[in-house]
């Protein structure tokens, strides 16, 4: 049954909903409206300016709509007179086909045609920073090894227990939170959930740590690396497909007894193809799910201070061990650990079912199982792709990969592409120090 948003805001007591939806740089935008007009945006969509946001497009376009989809209304915890509402992005009657979240749906809809349906969790990291974004918020988290930390966990309580907070209320089923391998930076952890509502909450999610970081004085980013020698911010999605949406999903689709290394850590044989896609497409999948300038001093990173970056640089697979790009923790689901918290909520998902489902139709194979610690012998490894070095190099692997772009659409690949290599030519276009502490005297 589609929700009624004037109704829901009767019931709710809601005054006002933010009509959002996600650009393609991950940039979330909105417009505020009163509950009083709510019933003529829910039919007819709040009107934005494309070129005014990060979309490929001009100051002749038309109005773009978004019109709020009703099933993934949210009232805000913290302002409860407000209502959150994702939005589906529609130019004279038709679908923008750039616009992250319809890309995202139109691959869950075709997945579903083939009997897949594709369930996903995020494990989003996070700093807490001071308002300037310029220093760690707790001047006493300085531990060489701060992963797990009792004492520092608990002197940004009042934050991290907020947000659980919310979670519960909100039925997320949040089960973990805990300071993680930086210092000043945190995870927690809700349960997993159809492809587009995990890509909504995470959207949420991003939006409602910010919120209630800035509540009590400090600045949470998302940035994949924002301290220098520090372990960067992933996005670790886990995926798994299942015979049926939501609540009527039975059967796990990936797990099973298939055959070879993949059958032995629990993968079924469309398991094992939907792996070997991810794997084939790894590098231009970069672009998107490492989608920065910034994205790449994570996965390239020299060792960090605690010993480790945490982050994959090679294009390889395994069981149960961290220092790979997918790893098998048990049967049934793999961790695509190679995202970082740049990453669009909803082209990180849209990625991974359009590389899967490639994987799947082409009975591709994953390749050699690695078991081995890659941080320590990764260079015994011989045939496997490296990860870009640079954004650049990404971009170029995901133009280069037709099928990919194909899979996630012309005209958003096209966009994306287009607006991404502006931002690569704007950065290196920019004058920086070292420039002239390594060249003034050449």
């Amino acid at each position: 049954m589609t929700t009624d948003l004037a109704t829901f805001a009767s019931d709710k007591g809601i005054k006002y909903f933010m009509i959002s939806f996600t650009d393609l740089f991950g940039g979330q935008r909105a417009k505020l409206v009163p509950a009083q007009a709510i019933a003529d945006m829910q039919k007819d969509g709040a009107g934005f300016a494309g070129f005014a946001t990060w979309l490929d497009m001009t100051p002749a376009h038309p109005d773009m709509l978004a019109v709020p989809d009703p099933s993934s209304v949210i009232q805000l915890p913290w302002k409860p007179e407000v209502a959150w509402v994702a939005s589906t992005c529609v130019m004279e009657g038709e679908d923008v086909a750039q616009a992250p979240r319809n890309v995202l749906r139109r691959l869950i809809k075709e997945a579903a045609g083939e009997g897949l349906h594709v369930k996903t969790g995020v494990e989003a990291e996070f700093f807490l920073l001071t308002p300037e974004g310029d220093q760690i918020s707790d001047p006493f988290d300085t531990s060489e090894k701060p992963c797990y930390d009792q004492q520092a966990v608990m002197r940004r309580y009042d934050v991290v227990r907020e947000v659980c907070d919310y979670m519960l209320d909100l039925g997320w089923g949040p089960y973990q939170n805990d300071h993680e391998d930086a210092n000043g930076q945190f995870e927690m952890n809700w349960d997993f959930d159809d492809a587009l509502r995990t890509a909504d909450k995470h959207s949420f999610f991003k939006f409602m740590v910010k919120s209630v970081a800035e509540k009590h004085g400090f600045r949470a980013t998302f940035m994949p690396k924002p301290v220098e020698g520090l372990t960067g911010n992933g996005c670790h999605a886990h995926i798994s497909v299942w015979d049926a949406p939501g609540d009527k999903a039975k059967t796990n689709v990936f797990a099973g007894d298939g055959d070879g290394q993949t059958g032995e850590v629990g993968l079924s044989e469309r398991g094992k193809h939907f792996l070997g896609g991810i794997m084939k497409h790894a590098s231009a999948l970069a672009a998107i799910t490492n989608p920065t300038v910034n994205s790449y001093k994570r996965i390239n990173a020299p060792r960090t201070i605690s010993g480790a970056t945490w982050a994959p640089n090679t294009v390889t697979w395994t069981g149960n061990n961290r220092t790979h790009m997918v790893r098998v923790p048990g049967p049934g689901r793999f961790e695509l650990r190679l995202a970082d918290g740049a990453a669009n909520p909803y082209l990180l998902q849209a990625v991974i079912i359009a590389a899967g489902l490639s994987g799947i139709r082409s009975k591709a194979d994953p390749g050699k199982r690695h078991d081995i610690d890659m941080y320590a012998e990764g260079h015994k490894v011989r045939g496997a792709p490296q990860l870009p070095l640079n954004m650049l190099d990404a971009l170029r692997a995901y133009d280069k990969d037709k099928e990919l772009k194909a899979a996630m659409g012309e005209e958003f690949s096209s966009a994306f592409l287009n607006l991404k290599m502006q931002e690569w030519n704007s950065y290196v276009s920019h004058f920086t120090q070292w420039e002239k502490d390594n060249t003034l005297d050449i």
